[in-house]
């Protein structure tokens, strides 16, 4: 789960109508499911990360720093149920990136950092509230070719192309490369798949953290906290505090 910094809000006050916030979210942190990680042209929504249709939080239906960013397929899992910030590890305050971990086989773990009980709880906790303990869903079409119309085939396929850019890269080590990795990085999203792939390769993972800047051009995922990552793209644990409540578990 890629940890983001959504930086203070646009304005002093809360929003009136939430859905107005979204332009300038997904401006800050890109087209992608602040918990599933991938790329949504269409169809992402302002996420309540103190559900809006629970009475007690009625009052943060507007606030900036309880929005994120969410798939129909997570928030749909979510949905109104109450979070308990120290219960949960959240993009915006904890690393995550550091308290989870990607298998080649699309399964999203607590990462083997978290070695007590009561954190691995939260990162269980964490998976079950999105949905991502979720295994495969699949269907067969008329033509009888399995489809896979989930995000734990989904994170399959991505670690497919992840692992043929990092063979392109051996063949081909050269700076253009490495943008169009980025790049093609970018389009797919799964950024916790692209750093597992290029764990290795500390250049790399500083440019997926990073990004890149070409003729005024950004390239990179937008939002990524950087004080969540050393110089050479390994995770820092706890996260720095950013002054929001219930952060800096990991």
């Amino acid at each position: 789960m890629r940890p983001i910094n959504r930086r203070p809000g646009p304005q002093i006050l809360d929003f009136e109508n939430y859905r107005d916030a979204f332009p300038e979210l997904q401006s800050r942190l890109g087209p992608y499911c602040s918990y599933c990680e991938r790329r949504i042209p269409t169809q992402l929504a302002v996420e309540h990360i103190q559900p809006k249709g629970l009475k007690r939080y009625e009052h943060l239906k507007g606030r900036w720093d309880n929005f994120l960013l969410g798939c129909v397929n997570c928030n749909g899992t979510k949905t109104d149920k109450d979070v308990a910030l120290d219960k949960v590890f959240l993009p915006d305050r904890d690393n995550t990136f550091f308290a989870f971990t990607y298998t080649k086989d699309g399964q999203v773990l607590p990462s083997p950092n978290l070695n007590d009980d009561a954190r691995r709880r939260i990162a269980l906790h964490t998976l079950a509230l999105t949905g991502l303990d979720k295994g495969p869903n699949e269907v067969m079409d008329e033509n009888g070719k399995i489809v896979a119309i989930d995000r734990y085939n989904q994170r399959k396929e991505i670690w497919l192309v992840a692992l043929e850019s990092k063979e392109d890269l051996r063949d081909a080590p050269t700076p253009q490369m490495k943008r169009q990795i980025v790049r093609t990085a970018q389009g797919h999203g799964f950024f916790s798949i692209w750093m597992e792939a290029f764990a290795d390769d500390a250049e790399m993972r500083r440019m997926l953290i990073d990004g890149f800047d070409r003729n005024g051009e950004f390239y990179g995922f937008p939002g990524t906290a950087r004080d969540c990552f050393d110089p050479t793209g390994q995770p820092v644990s706890p996260r720095p505090h950013n002054g929001l409540d219930g952060g800096s578990k990991v």
